[in-house]
């Protein structure tokens, strides 16, 4: 039995960046208002024709590949997590194997929203434990803006969301005292309506019913959030998932050095934050610079934790992330 390691991280992110007041022009909303319930102060749009969900995956890799000290030769597998790739279908992670020369790998594409990296990084972790694969690349990356409704009538989706990608790659690590030391995994599909694009959708509404019908007021093919009720639910199930790591692992709140929590909401993480009675040093936001990035989130937050020195060696962080499903999910880790 192996551990895995976080070995190598990389983040792109796209160069547009989209302020409140950018965002007013087009919908009826207003700074205050944006951070007053988000704490979002602008997120980044990728300029159609430059970047994709696949592409800054692949920008994000290079960058993690290069600091993890291989080769992309010396990838074994890919997981790439995302709600929206490139294509219907094939993901977008046959498309990184590509699109970076790798050999023949196998890659996986994980559709778990916001929780989607947590996910991803347990199965990469399952793998390298069980002894089958030695490094794993893993990636998060989201393009939202061209799949938002951008008039004042999804306001309340739309200022939320931005694009970009993050990416980390495992590897094994035979020091048990190390790496990831547990990742903890949950959903309630009851509530999956209550964040959900319904179309278009095999069981439901598919692109012939929406050309047929081409009815200018149809927003199934538009994010729903019930938002206070998401907002509810998260910062119980934060808690609660990362008590459970905690708990695995005979650990307490005391032994956390940094907490990465998915960017969905500032005041979700600030809750969160007060709950635990964390300091400023010990949690890590950025939301306010690239919004909420689904399942780049952590990734991307992680990366710049670490850039800045944030996360040393032998430090406990704490990754932990709710969202659409509802799924929610830990993993604690011994840098």
């Amino acid at each position: 039995m192996y551990h895995s390691k976080i070995s190598g991280l990389g983040y792109y992110v796209p160069d547009n960046v989209v302020t409140n007041d950018d965002l007013s022009r087009l919908i009826d909303t207003n700074d205050e208002w944006i951070q007053e319930r988000t704490g979002i102060q602008e997120r980044r749009h990728i300029i159609r024709g430059e970047d994709t969900t696949t592409s800054m995956g692949v920008k994000a890799a290079k960058i993690a590949i290069d600091r993890s000290g291989i080769s992309k030769d010396d990838i074994d597998f890919i997981v790439f997590a995302t709600l929206s790739p490139d294509y219907y279908f094939p993901g977008p992670g046959v498309l990184v194997q590509r699109d970076l020369g790798i050999k023949t790998v196998g890659a996986l594409d994980v559709r778990n929203q916001c929780s989607g990296f947590v996910y991803a990084i347990s199965v990469a972790d399952q793998y390298i434990k069980t002894g089958m694969y030695k490094n794993i690349l893993v990636i998060g990356s989201e393009v939202h803006s061209t799949g938002l409704d951008m008039t004042s009538r999804g306001r309340g989706v739309s200022v939320i969301f931005g694009d970009g990608a993050g990416a980390a790659v495992l590897s094994r690590e035979d020091d048990l005292s190390k790496g990831i030391l547990s990742t903890h995994l949950h959903s309630e599909g009851q509530h999956a309506e209550e964040l959900i694009v319904k179309a278009p959708g095999m069981g439901g509404r598919w692109v012939s019913d929406i050309v047929a019908d081409n009815d200018p007021n149809d927003e199934s093919y538009f994010p729903y959030m019930n938002g206070q009720f998401v907002f509810k639910n998260a910062v119980v199930r934060f808690a609660e998932v990362i008590n459970e790591g905690l708990a695995a692992n005979d650990l307490s709140v005391s032994d956390i050095n940094m907490l990465i929590p998915h960017q969905a909401n500032l005041r979700i993480s600030q809750f969160i934050q007060q709950k635990f009675k964390l300091t400023d040093d010990q949690v890590f936001n950025n939301i306010q610079k690239y919004g909420n990035t689904t399942a780049a989130s952590i990734p991307i937050a992680l990366t710049e934790a670490w850039e800045q020195g944030k996360i040393k060696s032998g430090d406990l962080v704490v990754l932990a992330a709710f969202g659409s499903g509802f799924t929610w999910g830990s993993a604690i880790i011994r840098w």
